[in-house]
C-alpha cells in the first residue's frame, strides 16, 4: 500500500488537531509531530497555518453528507432528520469534546483572520443552501408548512444547531440536542 504524501500526512493531522484542540492550540508544530514530518516540511506545502485551515475546513465539510440533503429517493424531511442525527451521531461519539470544524474556527478565527472568516461564510451559506432546499421540497410536499421562507428557516436551523453543540460541550448529556431535535422537528418543521 502506499504512503500517504507529506502534504496529505499534514492535513490528516490538521485535521485531527484543529478538531481535537481548536485552530489556536494548534501550532505548527504540534501538526508537524502529529503527522511524522519534519516542522520544515511544513512550509514545502503551506504558505500558513491559516491556509492549512482552509484545506482542513474543505475536507471537513466534505465530512458533513450535505449532498445528501438533495437525495431524491429520500422524502425530504426524513433527509433533514437524518442530516441533524448524523451530526448529533458524529458529535456523541467523541464524547461531546470535538464539536464543529466550521463553529470552533468561527469562535476562534473569524474575528482575526479575513481568509478564514470568508471561507466559513461559503461553508455555512454551502450548508444552508442544502437545508433550505430540502425544506423547499418538504413545503411542496405538504409535510412542512410554507408559512415561513426556506432559506431563513435554513440559516436558523444551521445556527440552532451550532448552538445546541455549544451547549452539549458544556452538559455532555444530550439535553440540547434533544431540545433541537423537539423544536426543529416537533414545532419548526411542521
Amino acid at each position: 500500500m502506499a504512503r500517504a504524501s507529506v502534504r496529505e500526512q499534514i492535513v490528516d493531522a490538521a485535521y485531527e488537531q484543529f478538531h481535537r484542540h481548536g485552530y489556536n492550540a494548534c501550532g505548527v508544530k504540534l501538526i508537524t509531530d502529529s503527522a511524522g514530518v519534519p516542522k520544515g516540511s511544513f512550509y514545502n506545502h503551506f504558505e500558513s497555518k491559516e491556509a492549512l485551515a482552509l484545506v482542513v475546513m474543505e475536507r471537513y465539510g466534505a465530512t458533513r453528507r450535505v449532498p445528501d440533503l438533495a437525495k431524491a429517493d429520500v422524502a425530504p424531511l426524513a433527509r433533514l432528520r437524518a442530516h441533524f442525527d448524523f451530526l448529533a451521531s458524529d458529535i456523541e461519539k467523541y464524547g461531546y469534546e470535538r464539536g464543529c470544524v466550521f463553529g470552533n474556527f468561527s469562535n476562534e478565527a473569524a474575528d482575526h483572520s479575513p481568509a478564514i472568516r470568508d471561507g466559513l461564510v461559503t461553508s455555512f451559506a454551502t450548508w444552508s443552501a442544502a437545508v433550505a432546499g430540502a425544506i423547499r421540497e418538504a413545503q411542496a410536499d405538504g409535510s412542512v408548512t410554507s408559512a415561513q421562507d426556506p432559506e431563513v428557516l435554513a440559516r436558523f436551523l444551521v445556527n440552532a444547531w451550532e448552538g445546541a453543540i455549544v451547549g452539549e460541550r458544556a452538559a455532555k448529556d444530550g439535553s440540547s440536542f434533544a431540545a433541537f431535535f423537539t423544536l426543529a422537528f416537533g414545532t419548526l418543521l411542521r
